[in-house]
């Protein structure tokens, strides 16, 4: 069937009667780490299959998003390794700024202190000392689900060499002007006190107010909307439609800006929507990025009122107010002076905040670093145009696009003192210098660097090269570079995955930095709704894990996985996969024990039984569709696929239908047993990449193998038996259709029947041992009487029920089930030939009582049928 290579010693049938994941699981991983089957060599001449970790936070720690992904890359590298390929899967942690920043912090907060008590330089180096004492618990955590990493690579995004990456290809796209610095309105936290990029603002609606204000005089006079009366002090213009009608005599007049003494003038502008509110809005440049737009197209002057802390600037009798204070107090004082048209409260708006500590972000016209996007954002689109990179599912591409191709240049800047500090130097002069990190920063009086640190995104944008050494040619990199797929969830696509492209596009002379991105969805709780804090949903894997075992959290999260779509999650459905990892060890046991062997070549189809060649097609079948599966990135149907194969076809099939070949010895039970255990070797090779713990005891248990973690992937051998798949078909329809007319009749699954099987002629004749041992049917014996016959799959099953049941009573009972049902039907007959009733009733009452029909039908055929097989008085 398969090929494996490794060296093999004597297999042992011995298994605890149970299996026990935590006994297991730690030492097993120990042992794969020991012997360095994780590790990956760029000498090698294997060929490279390369996936990096999408790098978690270093304050993290894991949760059931990181298990879900981690599970779906160690199955693809697991499988891979078994493939023959030189497998590296880069493992690493992300530097955080933000997020470290803060925790750090708190902790000096707790000593009463600030960072600015300890200075920048002391800062960092108590940041580091945390990282080396309490970061980082994730990794422990990743040995826990098995991740199949290369621990001796593991990269941090402000390592040395990480760091001199960051450094040089910041120089390069400075000296190609791709870098700038700029005013622009930015996301600001005024609680952090930075900048924050795009994905760090979660929206949420909240209960604010909609004012409406009167501008102006008289006829001079408009009305604007807006949820956030705190800016109009910063008012540089109100803005219309150059087509609104209404306004046309104001365009280009000075009106009166109210609470102030200034006048503000009326323009023309397309971004104006004359159908929304009163058509004229306000326009604050330095506080909303659409007013900024405005201002520049028409050379408003920019107007802050705000300072880094939300705090009103402007001179006046709002001055030092936090801007919810001013928001109020202008809101009442325009009411005194008549200004409100309207107001509505509460008014529910979608409203930007810090997805760290919450605060609600401010828009902020702030100087800051910035990329320029442009030509890296179209080379990141015409990679997947062109087909040098693949987005699946296919139908996330639609929305790649539309990011990369109206992406705005890319705000790089934070104000922090964590991260990879700008390397720009500025002199007394007004000189501006950036320095690679082979150059000597300018020194003199008067010299000093920029303050700021790089946005995190821009460090992770290096990850698939700079973890492999660049800017270094090193053999890492070109032996793994370029990775041969991105896994990662659909959420950061526009910002991971894109800066990572545009990055490796242009760091690596156009080479992108993978060649396939594999989307996944996000993990929901059983009810498809987020998992939330605040919704009291979120679980913890490790609770999972410590309850029903690894394995048991990885099949569950791999069989909901459907490419680009979320994943609902509930504990019952780990204690389901907890129940299939003891039934493959179950199973595995009783086969073992019962002649189950992978010693000698495997028997000629000719010796074989049609069950034992029905199986072995079976199983060949299954090879070629997981590796279908997995080829496109189907983690749940490889797992179904395996599932059914292994619990339904081999255990409850094959395992039972082969017990009497097994129980009569010779040469049948010899033949079947290496067929078992040719099945048992495969199967669980095939199974290792989602369930590794358990599959590896069993296999070497079985094989005596060194490890399945090395052990080779199965192939399918080409083996198919069509004539042995219908003739197995058939004995499933006897043994099925026997079951439910046994279930019908009440009988117990253990309680035996005496019966004639009429088989001759028929593909079932040598099945009929196998047949009798599933069923319980025992040998018809002196005065047997058939008193019921199930013709089936062109034979004959009859039973003899009269010492088995009360046949009186079951008539009876069968009886009064047939009259209630008749009953039943009579009434929704009556009420649906009623004209009057239909008229007057509901659709859903009509439906209802529709439904009610139909099962009454249903129910009246099942039992007259049940009657009809009643042994006869």
């Amino acid at each position: 069937m398969t090929e494996n290579t490794q060296q093999q010693t004597a297999p042992t049938t011995e298994l605890p009667t149970q299996y026990a994941p935590a006994e297991v699981e730690g030492p097993l991983y120990e042992r794969w780490v020991e012997r360095g089957y994780f590790e990956a060599d760029a000498k090698s001449e294997k060929p490279p299959y390369t996936i990096v970790i999408p790098p978690p936070n270093v304050t993290g720690s894991l949760h059931l998003g990181h298990a879900f992904e981690h599970t779906l890359i160690d199955a693809l590298t697991r499988r891979k390794r078994m493939q023959g390929y030189e497998t590296l899967w880069q493992p690493g942690m992300d530097h955080a700024g933000i997020a470290t920043q803060n925790v750090v912090e708190r902790e000096l907060a707790k000593e009463g202190k600030s960072r600015h008590d300890l200075g920048r330089e002391a800062f960092v180096e108590r940041v580091w000392q945390w990282k080396a004492e309490s970061g980082g618990q994730i990794s422990g955590q990743m040995k826990r689900l098995g991740d199949g990493v290369a621990w001796s690579r593991e990269r941090f995004t402000m390592d040395e060499g990480l760091s001199q990456a960051v450094q040089t290809i910041f120089k390069k796209l400075y000296d190609d002007e791709l870098i700038y610095r700029a005013e622009r309105i930015i996301n600001w936290c005024p609680r952090c006190l930075t900048a924050i990029s795009d994905i760090e603002v979660e929206y949420q609606d909240d209960d604010g107010e909609l004012v409406s204000i009167r501008y102006g005089e008289g006829e001079d006079s408009l009305v604007v909307a807006t949820t956030r009366a705190e800016t109009m002090l910063g008012d540089t213009a109100v803005a219309v439609h150059p087509d609104d009608e209404r306004y046309k005599h104001l365009v280009g007049k000075q009106i009166k800006l109210p609470l102030t003494d200034r006048t503000i003038p009326v323009v023309a502008d397309t971004h104006v929507d004359p159908e929304f509110g009163t058509g004229a809005v306000k326009v604050t440049p330095a506080h909303d990025p659409n007013d900024f737009e405005i201002g520049r197209r028409h050379d408003l002057p920019n107007l802050a009122v705000m300072d880094e802390r939300a705090v009103i600037t402007a001179h006046g009798p709002f001055q030092g107010l936090d801007r919810l204070e001013a928001r109020s107090a202008i809101v009442a004082a325009l009411r005194a002076e008549g200004r409100i048209v309207a107001e509505k409260r509460p008014y529910t708006h979608s409203v930007g905040h810090c997805s760290r500590c919450k605060t609600t972000i401010e828009p902020r016209l702030s100087m800051q670093w910035w990329v320029k996007v442009g030509p890296l954002a179209k080379a990141a689109g015409d990679a997947v145009r062109d087909g040098k990179v693949t987005i699946h599912p296919q139908e996330m591409e639609k929305r790649y696009f539309d990011w990369v191709d109206n992406l705005h240049d890319w705000c790089i800047s934070r104000q922090l003192w964590w991260g990879h500090r700008i390397p720009v130097w500025y002199g007394p002069n007004g000189e501006v210098v950036c320095v690679g990190p082979d150059e000597q920063p300018p020194a003199g009086e008067g010299w000093h660097q920029d303050t700021d640190v790089l946005d995190t995104w821009f460090s992770s944008g290096l990850w698939p090269f700079s973890t492999l050494g660049w800017p270094e040619r090193t053999e890492s990199l070109e032996k793994f570079y370029p990775n041969s797929v991105l896994l990662t969830g659909y959420d950061i696509l526009f910002f991971w995955v894109a800066r990572m492209m545009m990055f490796g596009l242009y760091a690596m002379d156009g080479t992108p930095p993978f060649h396939t991105i594999a989307l996944h969805g996000m993990v929901r709780d059983q009810n498809g709704k987020k998992m939330s804090k605040s919704f009291g949903n979120v679980v913890n894997p490790l609770d999972w894990m410590d309850a029903y075992g690894s394995d048991a959290v990885r099949f569950t999260l791999a069989r909901g996985a459907n490419p680009g779509v979320d994943v609902p999650i509930g504990e019952e459905w780990v204690q389901a996969s907890s129940k299939f990892a003891n039934k493959i060890w179950n199973a595995t046991r009783f086969a073992l024990m019962n002649g189950a062997t992978v010693e000698g070549e495997l028997p000629d189809p000719s010796e074989m039984s049609a069950t034992d060649r029905w199986i072995l097609s079976r199983l060949n079948k299954t090879v070629a569709e997981v590796d279908a599966f997995y080829d496109d990135y189907q983690f749940s149907k490889l797992s179904d696929a395996l599932y059914h194969f292994a619990w339904d076809e081999v255990f409850d099939w094959y395992v039972e239908l082969s017990k009497t070949t097994f129980f009569a010895g010779g040469d049948g039970a010899r033949v079947s047993g290496r067929v078992l255990g040719e099945v048992l070797d495969v199967m669980l090779r095939l199974l290792h990449p989602v369930v590794p713990f358990v599959t590896e005891t069993l296999w070497t248990t079985l094989t005596g193998g060194e490890s399945v973690v090395i052990a080779d992937w199965p192939k399918d051998s080409g083996f198919r038996d069509a004539a042995a798949e219908q003739e197995i078909a058939l004995v499933q329809r006897v043994v099925t259709e026997v079951r439910r007319f046994r279930k019908e009749q009440g009988l117990q699954d253990a309680q035996k029947v005496p019966a004639r099987l009429e088989l001759a002629g028929t593909a079932l004749a040598p099945h009929e041992p196998a047949i009798r041992q599933i069923l319980r049917l025992q040998p018809e014996g002196e005065g047997f009487s058939a008193t019921a016959s199930l013709p089936v799959a062109g034979a004959t099953v009859a039973l003899d029920l009269s010492g088995t049941i009360d046949v009186e009573a079951e008539r009876k009972r069968l009886t009064k089930d047939l009259a209630a049902a008749e009953k039943e039907k009579a009434q929704a007959n009556g009420k649906l030939g009623n004209e009057a009733f239909l008229a007057k009733a509901p659709d859903n009452v009509v439906e209802k009582i529709r439904t009610r029909l139909a099962k009454a039908d249903e129910d009246i055929a099942r039992i007259q049928a049940q009657l009809a097989n009643l042994p006869q008085a």
